[in-house]
């Protein structure tokens, strides 16, 4: 009896689907070796400030994550406090804000489930660079991959669900953001309850450059999705980089000061309390690269 169809790997290059967004930068990877090796540094000696406590009940600790800090780290130093703490989300090294943790495996589950079938909405803000955005508005949708040499890079929307170098698939990804500022004129604004997306833009090639000079934009961004390097992507395709994100063409210098990491900050998170079902809404304060921002 024979089993199902094996599915068929392509066996020339051109293939297999084309990434969109560039390939990584020779510059970024020994930047990001020493940002590492800071960070592991760092997290010998990291203590969590009472301060840094967002949100505590019996099942529940949120903590607003510092910027260069690894989420193991912060599981680490809030050991004392629980012997069984489970990650409910992750944020990227250089990512600050909210990271969420559970008390128990079965509360864990819950909450994975709940952000895999996206019932937890999330907002960041990012500080970026490049020509200033003619949209106020606008949603992102792509594909999302590693390419073969092991990259997240952009797809097409149109690829998703073909097979990679690696033997993955490409996945769909989708951001909407919005813009709150540009060289300072704007200001910080409470998170829209609307979901209005603005423009929707299918990426199906890949991005044309605009020349012109650089500004300095602060945007808002609500992932629909969760994949790897989401809005670090999105923003490096809309040609708006964030600063310090030198694996996606963020500026390394900028206004004559190097930025040993990404300016991306995990602002709030909502969702439904995964015992009590009341809502919760969190906030982390913002960090000084943005309230900086807002006040040029």
């Amino acid at each position: 009896m024979s089993g199902p169809p094996e599915r068929k790997i392509p066996t020339a290059a051109e293939n297999y689907p084309v990434p969109l967004s560039p390939p990584l930068p020779t510059i970024s990877k020994q930047i990001e070796l020493s940002r590492a090796m800071t960070a592991s540094s760092n997290s010998s000696i990291f203590s969590l400030s009472p301060s840094d406590i967002l949100y505590h009940d019996d099942h529940l600790i949120a903590v607003n994550k510092h910027q260069g800090i690894y989420c193991e780290t912060l599981l680490s130093s809030l050991a004392s406090q629980s012997h069984e703490l489970h990650l409910a989300n992750r944020l990227d090294r250089d990512t600050s804000g909210i990271l969420l943790l559970t008390k128990s495996h079965k509360v864990a589950a819950k909450l994975v489930k709940a952000f895999t079938e996206h019932k937890v909405k999330k907002t960041y803000i990012a500080l970026c660079t490049g020509p200033p955005p003619d949209w106020e508005q606008v949603t992102v949708r792509s594909g999302h991959g590693r390419s073969k040499f092991g990259a997240w890079r952009v797809y097409a929307a149109s690829d998703v669900g073909r097979i990679l170098p690696g033997g993955s698939f490409v996945r769909s990804m989708e951001t909407s953001f919005e813009v709150l500022s540009v060289n300072g004129n704007g200001s910080f604004r409470e998170v829209s309850d609307s979901g209005d997306e603005g423009n929707v833009l299918v990426v199906e090639d890949k991005a044309v450059k605009e020349d012109g000079n650089a500004s300095e934009i602060v945007v808002r961004a609500y992932p629909r999705s969760g994949r790897t390097h989401q809005i670090r992507l999105h923003c490096q395709y809309l040609g708006i980089s964030i600063v310090g994100d030198v694996k996606y063409e963020g500026e390394y210098e900028w206004k004559g000061t190097t930025h040993d990491a990404h300016h991306l900050h995990a602002e709030t998170l909502s969702f439904a309390h995964p015992v009590t079902g009341l809502d919760v809404m969190l906030r982390a304060p913002l960090p000084l690269w943005a309230t900086e921002a807002f006040q040029h």
